[in-house]
């Protein structure tokens, strides 16, 4: 669930960290009314961090597709690993 808070509530570092970890999504912060901030834990930024990596090497992919690029052989990049690291 999204989770509003204003900006006041920054004062009690404990309760919001807390809140953080335990709601494992960001927590949006408000100053008069409008949004101001986003405060998240540590883990949760990686998380969130990770999937737009994966988004966007997945889209750029499509477009590697849609226009035509050459695209790597995964049987041959792989044996190229295997070649390389072994087994």
């Amino acid at each position: 669930m999204i989770e509003i808070r204003p900006i006041k509530d920054l004062r009690d570092t404990t309760e919001i960290s807390k809140l953080c970890e335990e709601s494992k999504e960001p927590i949006y912060i408000t100053k008069n009314g409008y949004g101001h901030l986003v405060v998240m834990s540590m883990e949760t930024y990686k998380d969130k961090l990770a999937k737009a990596d994966l988004y966007e090497k997945l889209a750029e992919a499509e477009n590697q597709i849609k226009n035509g690029e050459k695209l790597l052989d995964a049987e041959a990049v792989f044996e190229s690993l295997k070649d390389r690291y072994g087994k």
